[in-house]
């Protein structure tokens, strides 16, 4: 499921720790409350959340098609017991499959 980026995430992203609330129907207020960071602007936050969406829309398919982290250190201990610590072992083609299909932009 494709995950849509929020201004929540680019406010986060560009002011980490900051304080603000944000309200409304379309959720599109933001409430600044911090008095140590100063507020970006409106299209410094469209930015972000433009920035963060294309992101996730590269990063976010290919997360859910890795193995899980057990199968990928199981692939790997198998490779390594057969001596196949290279491009030619099973763990290094399960993540060439997922890179191949998904390249970067």
């Amino acid at each position: 499921m494709k995950r849509t980026i929020t201004k929540a995430d680019a406010m986060s992203s560009l002011k980490p720790g900051a304080e603000f609330s944000i309200q409304g129907e379309d959720y599109s207020t933001i409430n600044w409350i911090d008095t140590k960071q100063t507020k970006p602007s409106e299209s410094d936050i469209n930015a972000e959340v433009t920035r963060l969406q294309a992101i996730e829309d590269y990063q976010g398919p290919r997360r859910s098609e890795y193995p899980a982290l057990r199968e990928q250190f199981d692939l790997l201990y198998k490779d390594i017991l057969a001596g196949k610590v290279d491009s030619t072992g099973e763990f290094a083609k399960a993540i060439k499959a997922v890179k191949d299909k998904y390249p970067k932009p």
